[in-house]
């Protein structure tokens, strides 16, 4: 059955990992009768853990969909992955979705990744709430949760559900804005009842706070609640609404998934609350590339985003869409704006974890997959008719651990490479190249986790047996001083001969300024058409420096004299002379290595702080500055040496017991010398060596 845009509400599911966030998806699919009974975790068969790898492991490794229906809504839910290391998934979450819930441990408090995924929240500008989760074990302390997200996020939490005890004395919860109590049932869904006296006065401060949040919702209400002191409940209701939509308060749930507590609340909330699809704006391109806001409209022709591509054995490859506007249908054909192809699309599906249900069509807002569409990838953009729209891509991370692979058997490799380049379709923050520079297949990720799932993935399905290694890193070569030099290639052979003589004067140019050539020939001794290929000859000589064979950068370059023959100069012979005459100038311009250094943020906990900047200081690493974001977390900013970074995920894993988190970017070049320059030629040298037994 499909659903029109006002019926339809998304929201994503997301946090630190160990938060319950699967153990809450699965037994909200339960209160809202869509499985006969909820699974754990520990028994492999949840909803949201179904892939092998994530039954093996125990964590969520994928984004998992599924829907609840209530009070006429449709409510998409995602279940997203725990560990920064599967982060894509829940970015390609939070962009289909209008509301995202984080859930916070209540013993633990806002942690690491909690506070990155509201920072990622934040620059969305995304409605979110919270949702404090296991208040039934011992040391759950609501108030003190309350207090921490203040306190860490920033924010001045509003609760929707008030816990009745905690710990070993857990009733249910509460709900403020319904006042009403739903209490916890032995092995069954919660029971709604009357609230007990003893929560009256709590109950009455909290609905106080939410009338105060409704009235933020418009300028009338704002007047009628300070004219009157209070708002009716209608009023209270349509501020609600008109507030969450513009992420004027944070609400935050209560409960215990496993004792299915807390569980109607939420949904109400999301069913009559949360906003709809059509208050959201998504980013798109126009036809002359200008950026622009695109809102959900069910009255405009089609076009829709590809979220996410998953390939199942049965059903083949499938392409989650996001429709923005218009509506999808199936047996239709559309057009593959980012490809400019015309796609025939099949059959139409909604999901509940890996279970398939056909529809015809999928309107503005809502979320399904395509099946066996051939053109279709990741971030492509589908319109109805004539390209005129394209929508930004999913804002991803950057990678942060990459390891060198290749195959055992050389005869495995394009199989290899087929296998990579499939599984960097499903996981976008999943890169695999080709580095044609050190002749090494490259794959790189967000940790070292999500790479051996990967690898341990193909090994099994593919049975390809691998090799695994630290990459070689991207040194370049540059010159320190002003140099000339003059070559002549000459080579006679029967009939015509190669003849051309150049002279070329080298200087080093500033870091980052990369390359630049002039001809300073007065007089004809080098005719015009020879200096394209003295060109070609200087940027053969850049192709491999001196010093241990590695790009040169940053040099300027001039052919200032030389010489031709009329019959047997040619462009092969210019080039050859220039090559020849770069090399030696270079030789004697004082050439040096550089090294790539990366810009680095971490976040840790303040107990790791010194540990950290020790082991950064051990890494010829440069702190340029820390930062306390709140709540014990620190950030620290760093240069760093880039061949000091290629096991970094798991140095600071093992530094802060798996709580630290970083990200890295390219920065700048460095020159290097002494002991470490040596080391550098040295390993170049062997690598030389064994590319030229091979």
């Amino acid at each position: 059955m499909s659903h029109s845009t006002s019926a339809i509400k998304n929201v994503s599911i997301a946090g630190h990992g160990g938060t319950g966030k699967t153990s809450l998806f699965e037994h909200l699919l339960f209160a809202g009768g869509v499985i006969p009974r909820p699974e754990t975790v520990e028994s492999g068969k949840t909803v949201g853990d179904s892939f092998p790898e994530e039954v093996e492991r125990k964590i969520s490794i994928h984004s998992a969909l599924a829907h609840v229906e209530l009070n006429g809504k449709k409510i998409n839910i995602f279940d997203t992955p725990g560990s920064s290391d599967f982060v894509g998934d829940v970015i390609l979450s939070f962009r289909a979705s209008e509301f995202a819930v984080l859930t916070v441990d209540s013993r633990v408090g806002v942690q690491i990744e909690t506070i990155k995924l509201w920072r990622n929240l934040e620059s969305r500008r995304k409605p979110r709430g919270l949702y404090v989760t296991r208040l039934d074990e011992e040391r759950a302390d609501f108030k003190r949760i309350l207090e921490d997200i203040k306190d860490k996020l920033k924010v001045e939490p509003v609760p929707f559900t008030l816990p009745m005890g905690q710990g070993a004395n857990y009733k249910g919860v509460i709900d403020v804005l319904n006042e009403r109590a739903w209490f916890v049932q032995d092995s069954a869904l919660e029971k709604e009842g009357d609230i007990p006296p003893e929560y009256r006065e709590e109950i009455s401060a909290a609905r106080e706070r939410l009338i105060e949040a409704a009235a933020d919702g418009d300028d009338t209400l704002m007047e009628h609640y300070i004219d009157k002191g209070s708002l009716d409940a209608q009023e209270m209701h349509d501020g609600l609404i008109e507030a969450i939509a513009d992420h004027k308060y944070v609400p935050v749930f209560a409960g215990s998934a496993l004792k299915n507590s807390g569980l109607f609340p939420f949904l109400g909330f999301m069913a009559d609350i949360a906003p709809l699809p059509d208050t959201a704006r998504d980013l798109a391109l126009d036809g002359e590339g200008r950026e622009h806001e695109a809102p959900v409209d069910p009255d405009k022709p089609l076009s829709a985003l590809v979220i996410k591509t998953t390939y199942d054995q049965f059903s083949g490859k499938l392409s989650w869409i996001k429709v923005i506007t218009g509506k999808l249908s199936s047996d239709t054909e559309v057009l593959n704006v980012s490809e400019n192809k015309k796609e025939r699309i099949g059959k139409l599906y909604i999901c509940v974890g890996k279970k398939l249900e056909e529809v015809k069509e999928l309107y503005a807002g809502d979320v399904g997959i395509i099946a066996k569409a051939a053109t279709l990838r990741t971030n492509d953009t589908i319109t109805a008719g004539e390209a005129g729209l394209n929508f930004l891509h999913l804002r991803l991370p950057e990678p942060v651990h990459s390891v060198a692979v290749n195959a055992v058997q050389k005869k495995e490799e394009d199989k290899l490479g087929e296998s990579l380049v499939r599984a960097a379709e499903e996981d976008r923050t999943f890169r695999y190249i080709f580095n044609t520079e050190t002749k090494e297949t490259v794959i790189s990720g967000m940790g070292e986790l999500q790479i051996n799932i990967i690898l341990d993935k193909i090994r099994q399905n593919q049975k390809i047996e691998m090799e695994t290694h630290m990459p070689r890193v991207a040194y370049r070569e540059t010159i320190t001083k002003k140099a000339s030099a003059e070559y002549t290639h000459r080579k006679q052979t029967g009939g015509h001969g190669q003849y051309g003589k150049v002279l070329l004067d080298i200087g080093p140019l500033g870091r980052g300024e990369g390359y630049k050539f002039e001809n300073k020939i007065f007089g004809g001794a080098v005719p015009k058409n020879y200096i394209p290929g003295v060109e070609k000859g200087v940027a053969e000589g850049m192709a491999r420096g001196t010093v241990a064979q590695y790009p040169v950068v940053d040099v300027e370059v001039a052919i200032v004299d030389g010489k031709y023959h009329p019959v047997d100069s040619s462009e092969l012979s210019f080039k050859l002379a220039a090559r020849n005459a770069f090399r030696e100038a270079m030789r004697q311009a004082n050439p040096t290595l550089l090294e790539p250094v990366m810009n680095l943020t971490v976040f840790v906990e303040d107990k790791y702080l010194g540990d950290v900047m020790s082991d950064l200081s051990g890494k010829r690493g440069k702190i340029l500055g820390q930062d306390d974001v709140g709540g014990g977390i620190a950030e620290i900013r760093a240069e760093v040496p880039h061949a000091e970074l290629l096991r970094y995920s798991i140095d600071l894993r093992s530094i802060t017991s798996g709580t630290g988190s970083f990200e890295v970017a390219f920065d700048h070049y460095a020159p290097i010398s002494g002991r470490i320059a040596e080391d550098v030629i040295k390993a170049a040298a062997a690598f030389q060596v064994k590319e030229e037994e091979e």
